[in-house]
């Protein structure tokens, strides 16, 4: 029997199969989606193996060297998605693969330097012969810093003194605890203590009152025994010691204790669709449009309860943004242990375990941002992707999928629905309802009648012109001021994150700019640093001007933590909760945060997007937006619509539950369509809008879009490359298709290289994937040695 297998080696050359031989005792283990160990060339290296067959064509194989798994990990209908990512978004077949693996699954690999015969020859260069003084291996990374060594590694290798190995390290880590169990009854170890080990006693009688046992070090805290009195309750066959596998828990382990809600009639009518195409096996997708406060959640968890008594499982999509814990309490609240929790905010070996409480069917539900799509469930009854309209749920780097698209796909093998929900859908996904290829259902009505929040729009032209020069609206600062006496909380949101956007001189007019970027350092005031969002280059802040020694260097923008101290020099009582990148990188630090608040800690919940979406906070009736137009002047022809979704999101966060809501939009383009219709709540004027200019620009959802960015250390070489690449495209491509470029990128050098682009716009281009699969196979040598990269997105979601 021969393994079909990809290995870990994502380039050009080696994105295809490998035939290897598989030992015969091994013939019976080994199975598609398992990954193995292969010899590759000198190496030993990790690869997935995609099918088994009886014979192959090729002369000589190798045999496999390790199984690396005992039951596959992907599934075959995993395999087939990979194979689909692969072709779709124009990566490598391995890189698919990679992407639904949890990063404990993925080796890394170790390079030494191993003496040829174990024997350290005489004729060793002597910079090499200290290394080798008391071990017959040298890593890679202890020698290639040096120049001079690296030399002799040279001439040793090709002298054949020493050989290379290559070692691939498996990063899978399961933890093991020392668990005891009572072994005899209560009374009989009782009676057989002595009368003065009251530690000992205590340990016995906490152990019998947990019938499946506990953790050896919880036994000892909570009993004040230390482990030798346990020990010897072990020795004397009192207690029974073992070693278990235990699960790291990255939430409280909470029993289901929230039952289904009275649905109002929209909400049964919307459901009553969903349960349908559930029951039919129908692979329906759903385009729910339901209003902030309208009751999606309630309804997606309706509709899983009625897919898990079906013996089906569910996967629900929720962006990273507003996996919030609010968000995961109330899963967990319904479905308790039955639920498992995927994102980044979890530890490598947390997300290992929720991943094998899925791999091991001990789950039935996946709650989890973008990746946690590739949930190896194999009886999936429903996929949820709640705020449908977020571009998190578009991966930036290879495999470039949307998880939408996945989902759709998953949905179509398993027969089951996909329900897309948003307060404000996408263009594209609208468009389709409008078409008839999504069911478009609707929630228009907030729950218990509640009326929108009324919204006001500040224009801060008129403030300078009446003299106002602080960041806060007069407006704003009236129904803050209101807010806060009559014992209620407000939330302030500023799509910023630092004290200031950027510091500028103001004799020269000099910008501080990342020396490996071109763009603006950011100011961090925790830190007195000046930070690169892009690339992470940190500096301190200078004292005076770089180009002309001027003194007069200032912040310019506002940032969030300026905002907090602006606004307690304005109300110095106000208490102040600020949640950003830089005050949740700790973990369990956002729960904290809106712990917090909840708990009414604090008057102000201050923070960036994290804050637009997922929370629900009965005392929160007044929502301040600073700078509402941030987003408007980026280069993206998508601009219009993410102003309008943020501003409707946080503008949802006011007045939920029995009191009345207020919203202050501060802005210096209050004329804008996207501001003032996000201000009346008014969609259908928006989708309407907001088509008639992607007509006229022929942008998605009228166009479908390919972007190709080339990338160099050597500014000239980048521009003449991308020449190439267009004359290349418009030799190959039909008349139908728009070409546009090459062009620099919006930012036109990150991290010290130089970055084109062209853009495609097609309707219909069946030329388009072979000629940029040309280009990738023309480059393929240099971008393996990394001199030139050429990137390609098939539907991009970032212009930048």
């Amino acid at each position: 029997m021969f393994a079909s297998v990809v290995v870990d080696v994502p380039t050009q050359q080696t994105d295809r199969l490998y035939d290897y031989e598989v030992p015969e005792s091994w013939e019976a283990l080994v199975q598609p989606g398992m990954r193995v160990l292969v010899p590759f060339g000198p190496r030993k290296i990790q690869g997935m193996v995609l099918a088994i067959k009886a014979s192959t064509d090729v002369l000589k194989t190798k045999p496999l060297i390790a199984l690396l798994d005992l039951t596959p990990v992907l599934t075959e209908e995993l395999l087939a998605i990979g194979k689909w990512l692969s072709n779709e978004t124009m990566c490598f077949l391995i890189t698919a693969y990679q992407a639904m693996l949890p990063s404990a699954l993925k080796s890394t690999y170790s390079k030494k330097l191993v003496l040829a015969d174990g024997r350290l020859p005489s004729d060793l260069p002597e910079e090499l012969q200290v290394f080798y003084k008391n071990q017959r291996a040298v890593l890679w990374d202890d020698v290639e810093s040096n120049l001079q060594t690296m030399k002799s590694v040279k001439l040793a290798l090709e002298e054949g003194w020493i050989d290379v190995l290559y070692e691939a390290k498996d990063q899978t880590s399961i933890k093991h605890v020392k668990w005891v169990t009572l072994k005899q009854s209560l009374t009989e170890a009782l009676a057989s203590l002595a009368a003065n080990a009251v530690r000992q006693r205590e340990a016995i009688q906490l152990l019998a009152s947990h019938k499946d046992g506990l953790a050896l070090s919880v036994l000892s805290q909570r009993s004040n025994a230390g482990y030798s009195s346990l020990n010897k309750l072990v020795e004397k066959g009192i207690f029974h010691l073992e070693e278990r596998e235990l699960y790291r828990e990255p939430y409280e382990l909470m029993e289901s204790t929230s039952t289904p809600l009275d649905l109002t009639e929209e909400q049964a009518a919307v459901l009553e669709s969903i349960v349908s195409a559930t029951d039919q096996s129908s692979a329906t997708t759903f385009l729910l449009h339901g209003i902030t406060g309208s009751g999606k959640t309630e309804v997606y968890l309706q509709a899983i309860d009625n897919a898990l008594k079906q013996d089906k499982q569910a996967i629900v999509l929720v962006p990273e943004i507003s996996l919030t814990p609010m968000m995961v309490d109330r899963f967990k609240k319904r479905f308790g242990s039955k639920v498992a929790v995927l994102h980044s905010a979890l530890s490598k070996g947390e997300r290992y375990d929720e991943w094998r409480k899925i791999h091991r069917k001990e789950v039935t539900v996946a709650v989890g941002a973008r990746s946690a799509i590739f949930a190896p469930f194999d009886r999936l009854g429903i996929v949820i992707i709640d705020e449908e309209h977020e571009t998190s749920y578009k991966q930036e780097e290879h495999p470039r999928y949307h998880a939408r698209d996945v989902a759709i796909k998953r949905a179509a093998f398993h027969k089951c629905p996909v329900v897309l929900g948003s307060a404000t859908p996408s263009l594209e996904s609208r468009a389709r309802a409008q078409k008839k290829r999504y069911h478009y259902v609707q929630l228009e009505k907030r729950i218990g009648k509640q009326s929108y929040p009324e919204v006001t729009i500040a224009d801060m032209r008129d403030e300078l012109k009446a003299g106002n020069r602080s960041m806060f609206s007069r407006q704003l600062m009236d129904a803050l001021t209101e807010t806060i006496s009559r014992g209620e909380q407000a939330v302030l949101f500023l799509n910023r994150r630092g004290f200031s956007t950027f510091v500028m001189c103001r004799d020269c007019g000099y910008v501080l700019q990342c020396p490996h970027c071109d763009i603006s350092l950011t100011y961090h005031k925790h830190h007195h640093a000046m930070k690169c969002h892009y690339c992470g280059h940190q500096e301190p802040l200078p004292r005076a001007c770089p180009k002309c020694e001027s003194e007069h260097i200032r912040f310019f923008g506002t940032g969030t933590q300026k905002v907090e101290e602006e606004l307690l020099k304005l109300l110095p009582d106000i208490r102040i909760l600020r949640m950003d990148v830089d005050t949740t990188k700790r973990k369990g630090s956002h729960a904290k945060l809106l712990d917090a608040f909840e708990a009414h800690e604090a008057d102000v919940l201050l923070g960036t997007q994290m804050i637009a979406k997922g929370l629900d906070f009965r005392k929160v009736t007044f929502v301040g937006v600073l700078a509402a137009e941030t987003m408007l002047h980026l280069p993206d022809f998508r601009a219009a619509e993410k102003t309008f979704q943020l501003l409707t999101q946080v503008s949802g966060r006011a007045g939920r539950h029995e009191l009345p809501g207020q919203v202050v939009i501060q802005t210096y383009t209050p004329e804008h369509y996207s501001i003032m219709l996000s201000a009346s709540h008014d969609y259908a004027g928006f989708y309407k809008q907001e088509m008639q200019f992607r007509k006229l620009s022929q942008y998605p959802p009228f166009y479908y879009l390919a972007l190709v960015t080339i990338t160099h250390e050597d500014l000239m070489e980048c521009a003449k490359e991308a020449e190439k690449i267009a004359r290349h495209l418009s030799q190959e491509l039909s008349d139908e298709a728009i070409l546009l470029g090459p062009v620099a990128s919006p930012i036109p050098k990150i991290k010290d290289r130089f970055r084109y682009q062209c853009m495609i716009k097609y309707k219909d281009e069946p030329k388009l994937q072979p000629a940029l699969k040309q280009i990738m196979a023309l480059y393929a040598e240099r971008i393996q040695k990394k001199e030139l990269q050429v990137l390609i997105d098939m539907q991009p979601y970032s212009m930048l």
